[in-house]
């Protein structure tokens, strides 16, 4: 069973979901975990890979875009309409819709800002979650 982690940030500034999201994947990948990076479309996705490389000087964060990636790439990004690979350990989910399933994860984080879109989206996946059997934690942060 999965556990699913939201990340409420305190602000809505343009770009704070996508840097805490490679912040948690940066964190991810050093503890050894697979990671999906799961968007809602490519061009968010094609942002978030060139994001990757400059969100933090001297960071180094090795990942792809899913398509046509290798699988071995520890972290991949994609949008909903791309399957994960099966050997993903952690689903950072930024699209506004919850997983087709939880089972193949260990665990799901989901990202919502002060937006009113996006907080309302992260209390329909949070339902949708806990519909599921799932006991969903939430994180507020500054």
């Amino acid at each position: 069973m999965a556990q699913v982690d939201f990340y409420i940030l305190g602000h809505a500034r343009p770009g704070g979901r996508e840097h805490l999201a490679c912040r948690l994947a940066e964190k991810a990948w050093r503890s050894g975990y697979c990671v999906f990076i799961r968007t809602a479309n490519d061009g968010i996705a094609s942002e978030l890979d060139r994001l990757l490389w400059t969100y933090r000087d001297g960071s180094f964060v090795p990942h792809a875009l899913a398509t046509g990636a290798d699988p071995l790439d520890p972290i991949l990004i994609g949008s909903m309409d791309e399957a994960p690979p099966d050997r993903c350990d952690l689903l950072i989910n930024l699209a506004n819709a919850p997983p087709d399933s939880c089972d193949r994860w260990q665990r799901i984080a989901e990202i919502a800002d002060q937006e009113p879109e996006s907080i309302a989206g992260a209390r329909s996946r949070f339902r949708w979650y806990r519909d599921q059997g799932l006991k969903p934690d939430s994180h507020q942060l500054e």
